[in-house]
């Protein structure tokens, strides 16, 4: 349990943390906007260790398959926890269009990161055991994923008083699920070879 592996575990507490300031909504006239810059600040705090304990371990020479497997699982459980509260929170259904689009969307990422997460497990338990670390478009989905949560928690309270639709909600929404797909291909594509489709 080194540094890296210590910053991975602490980014997955910090998801319930985070769910809770993005689902629950504060009373009074500035409630929303306290969830939702409290709900950013959690999710940028867990997204700035997930950059930290990658460059720690590469670093230092940190790396281990504990760090390979869990540090994605926990962006998952931390998108994942970003997808539902934007899901089911009406401070997030206020655009109909929009949060349509955050459940597809969702949905899309949803079925890429357990399709993905079950193609690691059975890779890693063939024959020929490999742990898959994260590939270009696996590093560039989750950026986007970041990205994503927080201009869709931060759009309403820097741009609201302006009146404008939700530009940068919409093309970030885009983005996300474009890479995430992306990225599922290629991870399906890299590591088909290892799977014996005859078991």
């Amino acid at each position: 349990m080194n540094l890296p592996n210590k910053l991975t575990v602490i980014r997955i507490l910090m998801v319930p943390v985070f769910f809770f300031f993005a689902l629950f909504c504060f009373p009074g006239t500035y409630g929303e906007i306290i969830s939702r810059c409290l709900a950013a600040l959690v999710f940028l705090a867990a997204a700035l260790t997930d950059l930290a304990d990658g460059k720690i371990a590469r670093k230092q020479g940190l790396i281990t398959d504990f760090g390979k497997f869990m540090d994605p699982l926990a962006d998952k459980f931390l998108v994942f926890s970003a997808i539902l509260a934007f899901a089911s929170s009406s401070m997030y259904m206020k655009d109909e269009a929009l949060h349509l689009a955050l459940v597809i969307g969702g949905a899309i990422v949803i079925f890429r990161e357990l399709a993905v997460t079950s193609l690691r497990l059975v890779v890693m338990n063939s024959s020929e055991p490999v742990v898959i670390a994260a590939s270009w478009y696996g590093k560039a989905k989750t950026v986007s994923q970041c990205v994503w949560a927080m201009v869709i928690m931060l759009e309403p309270v820097v741009f609201g008083f302006l009146q404008l639709p939700p530009i940068l909600s919409w093309l970030a929404t885009v983005v996300m699920t474009v890479l995430s797909v992306l990225s599922g291909i290629d991870y399906v594509k890299s590591y088909w070879k290892y799977l014996d489709t005859n078991k």
